[in-house]
């Protein structure tokens, strides 16, 4: 049986699921059900047009943040620390012991060490000339997360 790969730039969900169906399947025969629940926080204006928020999940125990934003004209004023603490919150009611990220050097690891995050690892020159850092934060109590 010949097998072809097609290279796309368009990125649609029934192609994300077609790839992630097996790779999830083989996950959970070796670690269990990982329970994965998307988390969305969003903030909306007075018309209620989203404008900004927080878009995770959680799975296997931890929080994951995929993307924080908070919109320029209202940083500053603590909604970050917000969105991020009611997530945390909530991944807490759901089980989890962890929550991580990923930041660039010139975004906000100043902002997640400020509310107890700690970086366990790095990319150099991503993007060229700057960084990119994965921190996590234990939401058990224990220390943990390894910095570097």
């Amino acid at each position: 049986m010949m097998h072809r790969l097609t290279l796309t730039d368009v990125a649609d969900e029934g192609t994300r699921q077609a790839i992630l169906q097996p790779l999830r399947a083989y996950n959970e025969a070796q670690a269990g059900p990982g329970n994965y629940q998307p988390l969305v926080i969003a903030i909306q204006d007075a018309a209620g047009q989203i404008i900004g928020g927080l878009w995770g999940s959680t799975g296997y125990g931890w929080l994951y943040t995929q993307l924080l934003a908070v919109p320029e004209h209202l940083r500053g004023q603590g909604l970050g620390a917000q969105l991020l603490e009611r997530a945390e919150a909530e991944a807490r009611a759901r089980g989890c012991l962890g929550s991580w990220l990923d930041t660039f050097s010139f975004q906000a690891r100043g902002f997640y060490e400020r509310l107890g995050y700690r970086a366990f690892g790095s990319i150099d020159n991503y993007p060229p000339g700057g960084a990119r850092f994965f921190l996590s934060k234990r939401l058990d109590g224990t220390a943990g997360g390894g910095e570097i």
